[in-house]
């Protein structure tokens, strides 16, 4: 069996977060008010700032699935190109190159995301990866019913879904790599026999140091700065979600031309 690589999605693979562009989308789109957004930008800048508890994940989970029952598949799938043309420039082409040098040396890449599926399987698409490990939420006649269809790819659930992939795809994860930024993907990296540590943060940091992780370290002061910025401006005027279609409502029916 032949190992892979799995790589994170915010911090890691791209600079910031890839749920402000989502929450633009969705309100360019008319699926969630100013309010909305600028009320779930506050409340996941404390989730990250606070660190996450069983707790807090279990809520963080009902309240993303809250968000999109009802919503029909189709009209979230739609927010893509917007989705992608603010994820696309953020990139880390040294990530990147990574993840195509593990390709090139017969191993499959993979982005594992928090995100929906949806979101992991099309960037993975675009960036000609191998597949994408996103939450899944349960679809009933092309509509999101706000029941999970697997588990919550955050902490511990990336790990479990790593394993799952391992298991169907015949994947040996002694010999397979994860990348990320954060504490919080220590289960998804010890998981795997090469952890690499991306950028990371003080508790990622300490623990690669403590077993001898690899450790990629490109970020620069002012691309660090840019994301509080960003986060800032987020909470301020409500310009992105802190999680996918956070209490989204129907869209508006558009007139059809010529009506």
């Amino acid at each position: 069996m032949a190992g892979a690589a799995f790589f994170d999605l915010d911090k890691t693979l791209i600079e910031g977060s890839s749920a402000l562009h989502f929450g633009r989308a969705a309100y360019k789109a008319g699926m969630v008010s100013r309010r909305q957004l600028a009320g779930d930008a506050w409340a996941n800048l404390k989730f990250r700032l606070n660190g996450s508890t069983d707790t807090g994940t279990d809520e963080l989970r009902e309240r993303i699935l809250d968000s999109i029952a009802g919503q029909r598949v189709v009209d979230l799938a739609r927010l893509g190109p917007d989705v992608l043309a603010g994820i696309l420039p953020l990139l880390y082409r040294e990530v990147l190159e990574e993840a195509y040098a593990h390709q090139d040396a017969g191993r499959r890449a993979f982005i594992v995301t928090a995100a929906s599926q949806e979101l992991a399987e099309v960037l993975a698409h675009v960036l000609v990866l191998d597949g994408g490990v996103g939450m899944r939420s349960e679809v009933r006649d092309g509509v999101y019913t706000g029941r999970p269809a697997g588990p919550f790819t955050y902490r511990e659930g990336k790990a479990e879904a790593i394993r799952e992939l391992a298991a169907r795809d015949g994947i040996d994860l002694s010999e397979s790599y994860a990348y990320s930024d954060s504490e919080s993907d220590l289960p998804m990296m010890r998981t795997v026999g090469h952890p690499v540590a991306v950028n990371p943060d003080r508790a990622l940091e300490r623990v690669a140091r403590e077993e001898g992780w690899r450790i990629m370290r490109f970020d620069k002061l002012g691309r660090r700065l840019k994301w509080a910025a960003a986060v800032g401006s987020v909470a301020l005027v409500g310009g992105g979600g802190g999680y996918y279609a956070a209490r989204a409502r129907r869209p508006r029916r558009r007139r059809l031309p010529g009506r």
